[in-house]
């Protein structure tokens, strides 16, 4: 039985993942390095911003020193929170993206089409509802507030509070121990869904004991494997189905 249900932030919730993509370039233009598109969605999306710029000085592409690691981490975490107050705006419409294909990542920071609705839905029967993301806290608050709604998640847990992020469990983990501890409950792994729309985060869930449903924002249908349930809308999923998938 469904007893509570976890989100990835980007890509699930908010159409933000060309903005960090941007961001990130932008910032590392100064090292006359560029993350390739295609790189950015095959290799990178899933980490947490410390994580790819590890892998990329690891590589021998920029050779960073403890303190340029913290200002290129500030900068882009700057940029992009500038970014996303600038062009967030209404609700987007949910898309099939590919990921080898530029044309259909869009700009913006919008909050993708059906979250409201389902956020609604979750929270009219009593279902606690909690965030884990690689992202930082101040930019999905930022945007969570602007969208109105901040109020449907018990608990956020972001890149600065874990150790190791996907596809470690260990924020998946965290955000269940967080949950239990608030709402004084002991909800169990297998009866918590979690909502991603990469690998990484699939195989975290599926690590954390946790069931998984996979939406196909950001990737086809195919490279999200790990998951119990693919959908393309969060409208397509009920209730009823949640229960099952826990069942």
């Amino acid at each position: 039985m469904l007893e509570a249900v976890i989100f990835d932030f980007d890509g699930v919730l908010v159409d933000s993942e060309k903005l960090h993509y941007e961001a990130f370039n932008r910032v590392l233009t100064k090292f006359n390095y560029q993350l390739s598109i295609r790189d950015y969605y095959d290799r990178f999306l899933g980490l947490s911003d410390l994580e790819l710029l590890r892998v990329v000085d690891k590589e021998g592409k920029l050779s960073l020193s403890n303190q340029q690691f913290e200002k290129l981490l500030s900068e882009k975490a700057n940029l992009f929170k500038e970014m996303a107050a600038t062009e967030a705006g209404p609700v987007r419409k949910n898309r099939n993206t590919k990921v080898s294909d530029k044309s259909q990542v869009s700009n913006g920071a919008g909050i993708i089409e059906g979250v409201p609705q389902f956020l609604n839905m979750l929270a009219d029967n009593k279902i606690p509802i909690g965030i884990c993301s690689g992202a930082l806290l101040p930019e999905i608050e930022m945007i969570l507030k602007g969208a109105l709604l901040r109020e449907f998640f018990e608990v956020i847990v972001s890149a600065e509070q874990v150790e190791r992020g996907k596809p470690d469990p260990e924020g998946f983990s965290l955000a269940l121990k967080l949950l239990n501890k608030k709402l004084h409950k002991s909800i169990k792994p297998e009866n918590c869904v979690v909502i991603e729309d990469s690998r990484w985060g699939l195989e975290a869930a599926k690590a954390a004991g946790m069931r998984a449903v996979a939406i196909t924002n950001t990737y086809a249908a195919e490279h999200l494997k790990p998951a119990d349930k693919v959908i393309v809308h969060l409208g397509d999923l009920s209730l009823s189905e949640l229960n099952s998938i826990c069942s």
